[in-house]
C-alpha cells in the first residue's frame, strides 16, 4: 500500500486508477493495450504516463526489496539496532540504503581490515574516545606491540589504529550525507585541457569551472566525452580544507587530549584517501545519470514526431542517396514501395556529370510517372539538391523534392533484413530505396532500424545503451500501436512492435500469410503458431484488415467490443446522450466514445492530422539569405540549447533557446518538436562558418 500511495502522490493521480494500472501491469497486459482498451480502469491514462508509472513502480519495489535484504544482512551480524532499522525503512533512495549499509558491508582487504587482523581495533576505540591521559596512553600503547602480528613498534600500532579510524569516518552515513550536500550546494566541477595548445572541439573546456548545482546536462555529457577521449581532466572542487575542518569539529571533543593529533591525522587521511574519491565518483555518477536520463527523454521526444510524420500516399518516388567519389545512387519505387528501377549518377565532384545526370533523372521521371524526389541529407546532399532543383525548373511535369534524414539507412542496407528484402542489390542501392520509402511511410520504414540509430538527439553513443534502447523501443511501440498495422502487408519489423507480439510470433504471422494467403478475419490469428488467446487479446485491436470479411476488423475497435459496436449501429448515437447510451449498452464512456469515433471514420490514420511536410521545387544558397528575412522551415532536431531548422539551404539554422519564445522556457521541447513546420526570422548569418541564427519570437 505504501508504494501505491507514493505513486499517487508523485503522479498526482487517483488511488483507484493507480491500483488498477498496477494490477493490469502485474497481470501481464502490455502498456499500449492498457492505454487503449482499459481507459475506464486507469482514468484514461496516456501510454507515456503508464510507462513512467511502470518504471517508477519497478524502482520502488526494488527499493523495498533492498531494504529487507540490508536489514537481514545486518541482523545476521548481530549489529541491527532499532534506530538503524528505522533509518533504513524510511530511506527514499537506493543510494541512501547503500550509505547506511556501508559500515556493515563485507570488505575486500583494506588497510583497516589488515589493522583489525593485527588486533588494533581496541586502540582505535581509545583514540576515538579521547578520554585517556598521557601516562595511561603510553602504557596501553605498549600492549599492542606484537612482532608475530607484524606490529613492531608504537608507530606501527598508531598507524594501524588510524587506518581503522579513517575507514570508520569514511563509512559514516551522516558524514557522507553532510559532505554530499555541501558539494551539491557549494562545490564546482572543473575541467582543464590535457594539452592546452591542441585544437579540438573541447577548447571551451580547457579552463572551465561551473557550480555543480547549476551545470546543465548537455555540458556534463560533453566533458565526460572529452575526458574519455583524453582531451580533458575533470575534478570536483568542494573546498577540501573547509570540509576537513568541519569533520574535525564534529569528531574531536578535546584539543588537549594526547590522542588528538592522531585523530586529526586520521580525519585528514579518511577524507583525502577514502571519502573524497568515493564522493567524487558518486556525485559524478549522479550527474551523468541525470544527464543521460534527460538526453534519453529528448531522444524519445524527438523520435515520436519523426515516426508520426504523415505518410505521402499514392506517389511514385525517385530516391537519391547522395555521394561524391562513388556517385549518387538512384532508386525508383512505386506508391507501394516496390523497386521499379535503379542506377548511379555522378553530378558531384570529381566527375561533375551534371547534364548527363539531369538527362537520366528526366528520363526516369517520365518513364515511371514520378511525382516526388527524396534526397538523403548526408554527404553531398545540398550539392545534389542544387542539380535536382535546376533540373526541375526545365521540367514539364509537376515534381517536387524533399530532403529526408538518412540516419541509419546504411545500417538497414547491410542488415539481415535489407539483404533478405533485396538479396541481389548493392548495399548502397538498398540505402536509396530506404530513403524513398521514408518519404512514403516513415513509420513502416524506420522500424526496420534499431531506434538508437535513427539519430534524433545528442551523445547517443555515450549513453547507457540498455536504457536508451528500452526508452526508444517504448516510443516506437506507442507509435506503431497508435497508428495500427495492416495485417496483410506489414513486415515482421513492424509487427514485432504490436502489443503482445514477439519477433518470433511476427515471423510466424508472415509465414502463415505466405502459406495461406491474406487474412480475411482477425480471428484467423489464433491459427498462427505460438499466438494464443492471451497474445490475441493484446494485439487484435491494433491489427487492421482493410478488405476483410468483417468491417470492424479495419477499425481499432477491439473484438471484445464488437457486440457493443453492432448494437450502436442501431442507435442514433450522433444525437443521443453518450452517458445514457453507455448505461444502456453497459460500456464505459471513454470506450464508447472511441467506438463511435471509429464507426464514423473507419481505418483513420492519426498521422493524417499532422502538418504536411514542406515540398520544394527550388533551392536557396546561404548567400541568398538576408537579415530579417522571414521563411518557413521544418524542425530537424531538438537539443537542450535550441532547435535546428531546415529552411532550404545547405546548412540548418539554429533557433537558440532564448529565441524560441517571448516567454521563459526551461527546454526547447516546451515549444517545438521534430517535424513541426515553423515560421522563422533570420537574425544573423555567418557565411564563412556556414552558421545561420534564427528567431521564432513574435
Amino acid at each position: 500500500m505504501k508504494i501505491l500511495e507514493t505513486l499517487v502522490k508523485e503522479f498526482n493521480l487517483k488511488l483507484k486508477n493507480v491500483q488498477n494500472a498496477v494490477e493490469l501491469l502485474d497481470e501481464g497486459n502490455t502498456i499500449p493495450f492498457i492505454a487503449r482498451y482499459r481507459k475506464e480502469q486507469t482514468g484514461e491514462m496516456k501510454d507515456t504516463v503508464i510507462r513512467e508509472l511502470s518504471n517508477r513502480l519497478n524502482y520502488l519495489r526494488n527499493l523495498e526489496s533492498r531494504k529487507e535484504e540490508v536489514i537481514r544482512l545486518i541482523d545476521e551480524q548481530g549489529k541491527l539496532t532499532e534506530g538503524l532499522k528505522e533509518e533504513i525503512l524510511k530511506s527514499e533512495s537506493l543510494q541512501r540504503i547503500d550509505d547506511l549499509y556501508r559500515p556493515y558491508r563485507p570488505k575486500r582487504r583494506t588497510r583497516a581490515t589488515i589493522a583489525k587482523e593485527k588486533g588494533l581495533e581496541g586502540l582505535a576505540d581509545i583514540i576515538l574516545n579521547q578520554e585517556i591521559d598521557e601516562k595511561e596512553f603510553k602504557e596501553v600503547l605498549i600492549t599492542y606491540i606484537d612482532e608475530e602480528k607484524e606490529v613492531y613498534d608504537e608507530d606501527d600500532a598508531l598507524a594501524g589504529a588510524m587506518d581503522i579510524i579513517a575507514e570508520i569516518i569514511s563509512d559514516d552515513a551522516a558524514y557522507r550525507t553532510l559532505i554530499k550536500n555541501i558539494a551539491k550546494s557549494k562545490g564546482f566541477i572543473e575541467a582543464e585541457g590535457v594539452d592546452r595548445n591542441e585544437r579540438s572541439v573541447y577548447e571551451m573546456y580547457y579552463d572551465y569551472k561551473e557550480p555543480i548545482k547549476s551545470i546543465v546536462n548537455h555540458r556534463i555529457l560533453a566533458i565526460n566525452r572529452g575526458e574519455k577521449e583524453k582531451k580533458l581532466k575533470i575534478s570536483l572542487n568542494i573546498f577540501d580544507e573547509d570540509i576537513i575542518n568541519l569533520l574535525k569539529t564534529k569528531i574531536i571533543k578535546s584539543s588537549e587530549n594526547i590522542t588528538t593529533p592522531y585523530l586529526e591525522l586520521a580525519v585528514e587521511d579518511g577524507y583525502k584517501r577514502l571519502l573524497y574519491p568515493s564522493i567524487e565518483r558518486e556525485i559524478r555518477n549522479n550527474l551523468t545519470e541525470k544527464a543521460e536520463e534527460e538526453a534519453i527523454k529528448v531522444f524519445s521526444l524527438n523520435l515520436k514526431p519523426l515516426l508520426m510524420q504523415p505518410p505521402i500516399k499514392g506517389k511514385n518516388v525517385l530516391a537519391i542517396d547522395p555521394g561524391f567519389r562513388t556517385g549518387c545512387k538512384v532508386a525508383v519505387i512505386d506508391d507501394t514501395g516496390r523497386l521499379l528501377d535503379y542506377t548511379t549518377v555522378y553530378p558531384t565532384e570529381p566527375q561533375k556529370q551534371i547534364d548527363k545526370t539531369k538527362s537520366i533523372l528526366k528520363d526516369l521521371i517520365k518513364k515511371y510517372n514520378v511525382n516526388l524526389i527524396s534526397i538523403g541529407n548526408g554527404t553531398a546532399s545540398r550539392e545534389t539538391e542544387l542539380v535536382v532543383a535546376e533540373m526541375l525548373r526545365g521540367l514539364e511535369e509537376n515534381v517536387s523534392y524533399m530532403i529526408v534524414s538518412e540516419a541509419g539507412a546504411s545500417i538497414y542496407s547491410a542488415s539481415e533484413l535489407g539483404i533478405k528484402e533485396f538479396p541481389n542489390l548493392d548495399v548502397s542501392i538498398r540505402g536509396a530505396v530506404s530513403i524513398g520509402r521514408r518519404l512514403q511511410d516513415p513509420l513502416s520504414e524506420l522500424v526496420k532500424i534499431e531506434p538508437r540509430h535513427i539519430g534524433v538527439g545528442q551523445y547517443q553513443h555515450d549513453l547507457n545503451q540498455a536504457k536508451l534502447d528500452e526508452a526508444l523501443t517504448g516510443v516506437v511501440e506507442d507509435c506503431v500501436n497508435t497508428v495500427g498495422v495492416d495485417l496483410n502487408t506489414a513486415s515482421p519489423s513492424l509487427l514485432k512492435y504490436v502489443a503482445g507480439i514477439t519477433t518470433r510470433v511476427a515471423n510466424n504471422i508472415v509465414s502463415y500469410r505466405e502459406e495461406n494467403g491474406k487474412f480475411r478475419l482477425r480471428e484467423e490469428l489464433l491459427n498462427v503458431k505460438n499466438l494464443g488467446e492471451k497474445t490475441y487479446k493484446q494485439c487484435a485491436g491494433f491489427l487492421r484488415i482493410p478488405e476483410g470479411d468483417e468491417p470492424l476488423d479495419n477499425t481499432s475497435v477491439h473484438p471484445e467490443s464488437y457486440n457493443i459496436a453492432r448494437e450502436l449501429l442501431n442507435v442514433d448515437y450522433q444525437n443521443a446522450d453518450v452517458l445514457k447510451i453507455s448505461k444502456e449498452l453497459k460500456v464505459g464512456v471513454p470506450t464508447l466514445r472511441d467506438i463511435i469515433r471509429e464507426i464514423e471514420k473507419p481505418g483513420r490514420d492519426p498521422r493524417d492530422e499532422m502538418p504536411k511536410p514542406i515540398l520544394r521545387q527550388d533551392v536557396m544558397k546561404i548567400e541568398d539569405l538576408k537579415k530579417d528575412m522571414i521563411l518557413n522551415g521544418t524542425i530537424r532536431n531538438v537539443v537542450d540549447f535550441g532547435a535546428f531548422v531546415d529552411i532550404g539551404v545547405k546548412e540548418d539554422g539554429l533557433v537558440h533557446i532564448s529565441e524560441l519564445s517571448d516567454r521563459f522556457i526551461k527546454h526547447p521541447k516546451e515549444i517545438v518538436k521534430i517535424g513541426d513546420i515553423v515560421k522563422v526570422k533570420i537574425i544573423d548569418i555567418d557565411i564563412n562558418r556556414g552558421r545561420i541564427s534564427l528567431s521564432m519570437k513574435g
